[in-house]
């Protein structure tokens, strides 16, 4: 039979998200506490995870749209935003094709590109930035080459970004946050990683992004 593709990815991380369950481990990692301020009105939160962010920011006035392939996680993450009665819409999804209408205030994707095949990575980006409306915000965290913890990785397809890859495709937007850092991981590996904070101009999309879109 042939293997989903992103399936040891999602297995990965379905463990994962039971083990800081188990041990409620729900502190925001150092790329969300990063984004967390410039969050606000109507955020897209792509790859939520468990959702830590997107509790974090709908308890600081946003409205969430919360999507994640992992069944565990969206469950888990419906649950605690019933309970705090915050504004969050948790829904699971298939991230290899974004899929979704409407713009946003704020779209983030932390640790979601890099699980993409690079045409598919690179296809996904645009989407992203097609998804904020004008003057807002997108937020993107991604593993770049350098990088040799590949654990999470499925063969049938992943992208280690260029180091200025995705600065660079945010060059005709504000960019309000910039940041590449390395981190050690399991088996003296690393990972590193370039974290992009930037604003949409306020008038149409470049030319580039508005032919993807077919316009």
């Amino acid at each position: 039979m042939t293997r989903k593709p992103g399936k040891r990815s999602l297995d990965f991380f379905d463990l994962q998200f039971a083990r800081q369950i188990a041990q409620r481990e729900f502190a925001l990692n150092p790329f969300e506490q990063a984004i967390i301020p410039f969050l606000s009105g109507e955020v897209l939160d792509l790859g939520c995870g468990l959702g830590n962010l997107a509790q974090a920011a709908a308890r600081n006035g946003c409205t969430v749209t919360a999507l994640d392939a992992s069944r565990s996680a969206i469950e888990h993450l419906a649950r605690c935003a019933s309970q705090e009665r915050l504004r969050i819409e948790a829904r699971e999804a298939d991230l290899r094709s974004i899929a979704i209408r409407g713009q946003f205030d704020c779209v983030v994707a932390i640790g979601l590109l890099m699980f993409l095949p690079p045409p598919a990575a690179r296809a996904a980006l645009t989407r992203i930035q097609s998804l904020v409306r004008p003057s807002g915000l997108a937020a993107v965290n991604v593993l770049v080459e350098g990088t040799t913890y590949l654990d999470m990785f499925d063969p049938a397809g992943y992208c280690l970004f260029r180091e200025r890859q995705l600065p660079e495709a945010f060059a005709a937007w504000a960019q309000e946050y910039l940041a590449i850092e390395t981190f050690p991981a399991p088996g003296d590996t690393i990972k590193r990683f370039c974290t992009v904070v930037a604003r949409r101009p306020s008038g149409r999309l470049p030319k580039r992004q508005r032919a993807s879109r077919g316009k």
